[in-house]
C-alpha cells in the first residue's frame, strides 16, 4: 500500500502544459517546411549545438508574432513558449496554445512569480522552456533591455541554457501587422553554444550574458521599415 501511494504523488505534475503535440514534431515539421520556404525560406544554423534531452532554458529575441513558430521549426525537440497573457482571451488562439505547450506571463511592472515558478520547474523537470527575454516585440527590430525574469528562471531552474537568434521574421509579420506575407529574404534561426551558470551567479551576470550572446548571434538587426522605404523609392 505504502509503495503504490509513493508512486502516484511522484506522477503528479498537475500544473504542467501539456507536451503531447510534440509527440507529432517530425509530422508538424513537414507539414510547415512548405509554408516557412514560401515565406521565407527559414534557415536553422548550429541547430546540432541544442541538447536533445534533459531540462534547458531557450532564450529568443522578439521580432514578431511568428517567432515561435519560426524558433520551434529550427529547434529539433520540443519547447514549451512563455506567452502574453493577453492572447489567452482569445478561445481560439487559447487552445491551440494549450494544445502546443505554452503557458500564459502576465506583462508588467511586477513580475509574474507565478509563470516563472512555473517556467523554472518544467525546466527542472527535463523539459526545455522558451523565454524572449525582452518581454515585448521591438518596433525597430534592434535588441531590447533584457529583462530580469529570464535570468531569474535561469537561476531557479539550475539547468543549461542557450540561446537563438532570429533575423527577419519582422518581414514574415512586420511590427503592428496580424496576416504573414513573404519576406523575400532569408530567414534564419542562428543557435549559439550551451551555457551552465553557477548558482552564485547574479541575475544581472546572466542578463548580461543573454544581451551579449544575442548581439553576438544578430549582429547589426536590421529593421523591417528599411526594406519598405526603399522600396517605396
Amino acid at each position: 500500500m505504502e509503495k503504490s501511494e509513493t508512486t502516484v504523488t511522484k506522477q503528479k505534475e498537475p500544473d504542467f502544459p501539456s507536451n503531447r503535440a510534440y509527440r507529432w514534431l517530425a509530422i508538424l515539421r513537414v507539414l510547415f517546411t512548405p509554408l516557412l520556404f514560401i515565406l521565407g525560406p527559414c534557415i536553422a544554423i548550429n541547430k546540432k549545438a541544442v541538447p536533445l534531452t534533459g531540462g534547458l532554458v531557450v532564450i529568443v529575441n522578439h521580432l514578431s508574432d511568428s517567432d515561435p513558430l519560426v524558433a520551434q521549426y529550427a529547434c529539433p525537440r520540443g519547447v514549451h513558449f512563455m506567452s502574453k497573457a493577453e492572447l489567452w482571451t482569445m478561445p481560439v488562439l487559447k487552445s491551440l496554445m494549450k494544445w502546443w505547450g505554452s503557458f500564459p506571463v502576465k506583462r508588467g511592472g511586477v513580475p509574474d512569480r507565478a509563470s516563472l515558478r512555473l517556467a523554472s520547474e518544467l525546466a527542472k523537470a527535463g523539459r526545455a522552456v522558451g523565454v524572449f527575454p525582452e518581454g515585448a516585440l521591438s518596433e525597430d527590430g534592434k535588441l531590447q533591455k533584457i529583462r530580469e525574469g529570464a535570468a531569474l528562471i535561469v537561476r531557479m531552474a539550475d539547468v543549461p541554457v542557450i540561446c537563438c537568434g532570429l533575423r527577419n521574421t519582422n518581414r514574415i509579420m512586420p511590427y503592428g501587422k496580424l496576416i504573414p506575407r513573404p519576406s523575400f529574404a532569408k530567414v534564419t534561426a542562428t543557435w549559439g553554444e550551451v551555457r551552465k551558470f553557477d548558482k552564485d551567479t547574479t541575475n544581472e551576470e546572466i542578463a548580461a550574458w543573454m544581451e551579449s550572446e544575442l548581439r553576438r548571434l544578430i549582429p547589426d538587426p536590421a529593421p523591417a521599415k528599411a526594406s519598405e522605404d526603399r522600396t517605396s523609392k
